[in-house]
């Protein structure tokens, strides 16, 4: 796992040691990507700099330095991720007289391209990955990104230079880099919580998507023609191929079938040369990938869990369970308040642009547990977007056939009759209610219900239900919102079922812009891979396949997920209400962090910055702060854009 940047410039270097120090400059804006080496690279005549960090996973020597050059030197590689069958692939160039000096996934990549080219080559490729090769022959320029996104690659132009990287952070370090916030996005940040691909914050600045390869020959780049990527893999066709031919077997016989998939997954997952372990929650998806761990391995497997002192947002002791059970060798950590607020002032450096998921502070908690015993770690994501798991899917179930059991007239009537009751009174006959029954913040989840009621399409009750503030666009101040994949009703995929629909729209989208970029930066913000076997594309292949009535089962999702599981750890450890990885940001809000958020919404401030409507953010923290209404989630978007806007000084 490592880190990669560079660029080239349309004018030519000024000065070869000028164009040294400056990506080198950018490389080490990286460091907590690859702590363990770092390479540059320059060819003054086309004018190309690369420039790596390196997180020594496999082959530790200086064998897998980089820039790497393949066997021919037409191909020079900076590349960040793993193959996990690199071993196959290696094989099989083997085969073909191709020879090799090293254990490296990077070398192996190369031989691959220059056997077969980029596309086909990468349609081998198992594993999680960017990269950024230069052909010296053609003079051309590859960007590539795996099939979910795991790994991240920015690009765009800053003045006369081209650039590209893991992170904005390295692109900032150009000297041409003048950052200019893209207000027509700030809409989208706001209802979701991320900046959705292939939009950054920045002006001119893209995420290259993922699945694909965007070629540029030195001539386009010059001329400022970027053109489009190419996808080598898609998950809509993958998907769409799935229900065309459907797993036709028992219930019995595709638990199998999921048990065998994901354990080679997860042994893929698994080989390293440094120690390797594995985040446990508890929950379905981390305890099924850890059970395959302790399966495969001859000794106890090391297990990380974070836990909270208030038992609404503890789910350590489920996760010590589940250890205890399957004999991995646990470790947890309780953290105080005051040490997950410690983790505030590291989140706009690490995350690189603004970015509202508040289980961020956990994951990077648990990073940085993990990171004491391990190198590599495992985790369980990508569950709910492949198995049905997400509550939303469920509920949009039961609000289609609501719906259209009433007119549109009598469905505006309830949700008005619903928003008239104040969030207080919703509340306080959710009182009568014994406790464990009562499921939180009842006013709250009322009234956004009521705001859903009168969706008049699938598409737009999604979209009401993933949106935090559902007035964003009037938040806003100035630009033009921008487009994105889920204000665009061509993108929705033309599937039976809500369901299979919102489950595609998550793969695309939630997962790769908010899941992954998570759990990438907090890990690689304390130098930790974190490896996703529930994203092998076969695990994803084969899910696609299984029907919606084998997934969703008696209200239930990820049945055989579950099922799976099951066969390793007992029934009871496991079924409980879903919680999710959160903190008590709304509590703290109105204690601890009040001071913080107060500094940073100050009407004046807000007003002079000129990015959002003042009124609008002072009545929505006026109204949190009373108890009136909980608005932590919209809140916490403007305070990480706040945040962000101070550590970078963007304007």
């Amino acid at each position: 796992m490592c880190g990669f940047t560079g660029y080239i410039s349309l004018t030519g270097f000024d000065g070869v040691d000028g164009a040294k120090a400056t990506v080198q400059a950018m490389t080490d804006e990286m460091y907590l990507r690859g702590p363990d080496d770092s390479g540059t690279w320059l060819d003054a005549e086309t004018g190309v700099a690369l420039g790596h960090r390196r997180l020594s996973i496999l082959d530790l020597s200086q064998h897998g330095h980089q820039p790497m050059h393949s066997h021919s030197e037409r191909y020079v590689i900076v590349y960040n991720g793993e193959i996990y069958n690199f071993g196959d692939i290696k094989s099989e160039l083997e085969e073909k007289g191709v020879s090799f000096t090293s254990q490296s996934d990077t070398e192996t990549l190369l031989a691959a391209i220059e056997q077969w080219g980029a596309e086909r080559a990468l349609q081998k490729c198992n594993g999680m990955f960017a990269f950024a090769l230069w052909d010296k022959k053609t003079r051309e320029l590859h960007l590539g990104r795996d099939r979910f996104g795991q790994k991240p690659l920015y690009y765009g132009f800053v003045g006369n230079t081209f650039v590209f990287g893991s992170e904005l952070k390295a692109l900032r370090a150009h000297p041409d880099f003048a950052p200019k916030i893209e207000r027509g996005i700030l809409p989208a940040f706001l209802r979701h919580g991320y900046v959705p691909a292939p939009h950054s914050i920045f002006e001119g600045i893209k995420k290259l998507t993922p699945g694909t390869v965007l070629t540029l020959p030195l001539s386009r780049i010059q001329d400022r023609q970027l053109g489009e990527p190419k996808a080598y893999w898609s998950a809509q066709e993958v998907a769409s191929a799935g229900l065309v031919n459907p797993f036709e077997g028992s219930d019995d016989e595709a638990v199998e079938l999921l048990d065998q998939t994901l354990k080679t997954a997860v042994g893929r997952c698994m080989v390293s040369d440094v120690p390797l372990g594995a985040f446990l929650s508890g929950g379905i998806d981390s305890s099924a990938v850890v059970a395959q761990m302790q399966a495969l391995s001859t000794r106890p497997v090391k297990t990380f869990s974070i836990g909270f002192w208030d038992p609404k947002y503890n789910e350590a002791k489920h996760a010590a369970e589940v250890a205890k059970h399957l004999g991995t060798d646990h470790t947890e950590l309780y953290v105080t308040e005051q040490e997950a607020l410690d983790v505030l002032p590291q989140l706009p450096s690490l995350y690189d642009e603004p970015f509202a998921d508040s289980s961020q502070i956990p994951t990077f908690l648990v990073s940085k547990l993990a990171r004491q015993d391990v190198t590599v770690s495992l985790s369980g994501d990508g569950g709910d977007e492949l198995f049905c798991g997400y509550n939303r899917y469920l509920l949009t179930q039961k609000l289609t056939a609501f719906q259209n059991a009433l007119p549109n007239v009598g469905l505006s009537g309830l949700s008005a009759m619903m928003t008239g009751v104040p969030v207080s009174t919703w509340d306080a006959l959710a009182r009568l209610v014994p406790a464990r029954y009562r499921p939180p913040q009842v006013g709250d989840k009322v009234h956004k219900l009521a705001g859903v009621l009168n969706a008049q399409t699938p598409q737009d009750t999604y979209f009401r239900l993933t949106s935090l503030w559902q007035n964003a666009e009037q938040v806003v101040q100035g630009g033009t919102p921008l487009d994105y994949a889920l204000r665009q009703s061509h993108t929705w995929p033309p599937m039976d079922g809500n369901q299979h629909q919102m489950m595609l729209m998550d793969a695309l989208t939630y997962l790769p812009d908010d899941i992954l970029t998570k759990v990438d930066r907090a890990s690689m913000g304390v130098s930790l891979e974190s490896r996703i076997p529930l994203l092998d594309h076969t695990v994803y292949d084969l899910a696609w396949r299984l029907p919606l009535d084998m997934k969703l089962k008696s209200g239930k999702g990820k049945w055989p997920l579950r099922e799976v599981l099951y066969r390793y750890v007992p029934q009871s450890l496991i079924d409980r209400p879903k919680m999710g990885f959160g903190v008590p940001v709304g509590a703290w809000l109105r204690g601890e962090l009040r001071d913080w958020a107060e500094n940073l919404l100050t009407p004046t401030r807000i007003q002079n910055e000129g990015y959002f409507d003042g009124d609008a953010i002072q009545k929505t923290w006026t109204e949190h702060l009373s108890g009136q209404r909980s608005w932590q989630y919209q809140l916490w978007t403007v305070l990480m854009f706040q945040a962000w806007l101070d550590e970078t000084g963007a304007s």
